[in-house]
């Protein structure tokens, strides 16, 4: 088991850790019925961070940020020493985690995505796992929701009996959504994005070589150009850049620099 705690990538702490101990933290804390925000960041969800200081303060105030890219995991080691061996991808920690909800008795909650996703996501989900208890499934509302509708969406995951609620609302959404909501849900909110439309037998994922070669952007990207050229053309690059001035102290990244958010968000 790794864990080195929160290390710092461009301004945005990641935690340097592997499966083992991600999934540890994440059961104790379902089990505790405690609240317990995680997100799994590649390039993009750390840009977001780089980008946007109100963005930053969130995510550094997830109790749990995963390296879910290999360059987040690279970043890492060559940064941080961490000697992480592999990534710890968003669906991987999905599927483990719900292994280990089935075998323990822990209900799931599952928030985002459209009802047809959801469907087939909790029939796959079953049948993987035949004795995951899924306690409920409600899809986004793909907009900003009132003060009032937050606090009913909160109310209907509490009453579920949920002992963990996965969120895929894609990125930043879900990581917003989470650090919002955590006060009012004592349980872990796993922010896992493309996890819903992946394990829902919509979306395929990268071959298992193209992702140790740190490469499934290229495969998603040949997927839905339109839709992810600005991720990929233009963050990608940026990170690498960035990323090189710290590695060589031309320029520093301060964490505790993020402003606070004033106001909620509140994405439904």
């Amino acid at each position: 088991m790794i864990d080195h705690g929160k290390q710092n990538i461009l301004g945005v702490l990641i935690d340097a850790v592997d499966y083992e101990a991600a999934v540890a933290r994440i059961i104790a804390a379902a089990h505790a019925r405690q609240p317990y925000t995680v997100s799994a960041l590649a390039v993009h969800g750390v840009m977001t961070g780089v980008l946007d200081e109100n963005q930053r303060y969130r995510l550094n105030h997830l109790d749990l940020v995963v390296p879910d890219g290999q360059p987040v995991r690279w970043a890492l080691n060559l940064l941080h020493g961490a000697g992480l061996r592999d990534r710890v991808y968003g669906p991987t920690l999905t599927l483990k985690l719900c292994e280990r909800a089935a075998s323990e008795g822990l209900p799931i909650y599952l928030y985002g995505s459209r009802p047809e996703v959801l469907a087939a996501l909790v029939a796959n989900l079953q049948r993987r796992f035949p004795g995951l208890q899924i306690a409920g499934a409600q899809p986004s509302r793909f907009r900003q929701v009132s003060a009032e509708e937050q606090q009913e969406i909160a109310a209907q995951i509490r009453a579920s009996g949920a002992a963990l609620t996965f969120v895929g609302l894609g990125c930043p959404r879900q990581e917003v959504w989470a650090y919002e909501l955590r006060e009012l849900l004592a349980m872990p909110l796993l922010a896992v994005g493309a996890a819903f439309d992946f394990h829902a037998g919509r979306l395929a994922q990268a071959p298992p070589q193209l992702q140790r070669l740190g490469l499934e952007w290229a495969f998603r990207f040949a997927k839905e150009p339109r839709r992810l050229w600005r991720r990929y053309v233009i963050l990608n690059p940026l990170y690498l850049w960035l990323l090189a001035l710290q590695a060589t102290g031309l320029r520093r990244f301060e964490p505790a620099s993020a402003a606070a958010p004033v106001q909620m968000l509140r994405y439904g």
